[in-house]
């Protein structure tokens, strides 16, 4: 065995306090979300761990509250809508910056570090005066297209990973074949964008939909956001309620974790 293979093997070899880290850190992560999981079937009025009774009444109950029935109703809206929009933004940028010579360009690649180097509650509060001048301040969908400004960068970048593995000699033969310039998107390169598409899309719903500090800012009661709920009751009285409402957030998770392996994979989403 060379040395290279025998510096492969001890590479590859787990290390054991690394091993120990990884278990570490995912009880860290998993654990206080079982807990809500367990702390919202406890039968008391009021939230123990553990619980020595199970039931499901919490789950029941919230059909009947409509402080939260009515903001997930809005969050899911709000997500949908901003996902809907996203896709043809994101499409768009990501085959122009890689296509073409845009003048702004460097500009638009310093805005899409923007969801890291500002924080949200700027932003928030720059919509909060934007879409109070223009008088949007009430509308549900003025919520959603504020969640796209915020987070289009990652369904730009999902995107921009499938344009940048595209395989431009598709396009070049369907073209040679007699395609115009709109079949050769629709049949060959948006198909070939689609993991980078799906992967997006997703990402855009979960960061829409758990969105908290923006939609803090700028909702009323009107278009309040079930976040914005969950923060308001808090204030007052923690109930097993909050816990299956909290559950409620775990289990789409867990969702839309399976839905995007059996679409895309996880190493592909991950990836983009």
């Amino acid at each position: 065995m060379t040395g290279t293979d025998r510096f492969s093997g001890q590479f590859r070899t787990d290390h054991p306090y690394l091993t120990a880290f990884a278990l570490l850190e995912f009880v860290f992560l998993v654990l206080p979300s079982l807990i809500i999981l367990v702390v919202s079937l406890g039968a008391s009025q009021i939230i123990t761990f553990p619980p020595t009774e199970f039931t499901l009444k919490w789950y029941v109950s919230l059909l009947d509250q409509p402080q939260y029935v009515e903001p997930f109703l809005n969050s899911v809206l709000v997500a949908t809508f901003c996902t809907v929009i996203s896709i043809p933004i994101g499409v768009s940028t990501a085959l122009g910056l890689n296509r073409y010579d845009i003048r702004f360009e460097h500009g638009l690649q310093i805005y899409l570090l923007l969801p890291f180097t500002v924080p949200l509650v700027v932003s928030g509060f720059i919509l909060l005066i934007l879409f109070g001048r223009l008088g949007w301040i009430g509308d549900l969908w003025a919520v959603g297209l504020a969640l796209t400004i915020i987070n289009i960068p990652f369904m730009i970048w999902s995107v921009a990973s499938s344009v940048n593995a595209l395989d431009r000699s598709l396009e070049n033969a369907a073209r040679s074949l007699g395609a115009d310039q709109l079949q050769t998107f629709l049949h060959v390169t948006l198909p070939s964008l689609m993991p980078g598409v799906i992967s997006g899309s997703f990402l855009m719903f979960m960061l829409a939909l758990n969105e908290f500090l923006v939609s803090l800012i700028i909702t009323t009661n009107a278009t309040e956001t079930l976040p914005v709920a969950i923060y308001g009751a808090i204030r007052g009285n923690i109930s097993p309620q909050i816990a299956a409402v909290s559950s409620i957030y775990v289990v789409v998770a867990i969702l839309a974790i399976v839905a995007a392996d059996r679409l895309v994979g996880l190493e592909r989403f991950l990836h983009a």
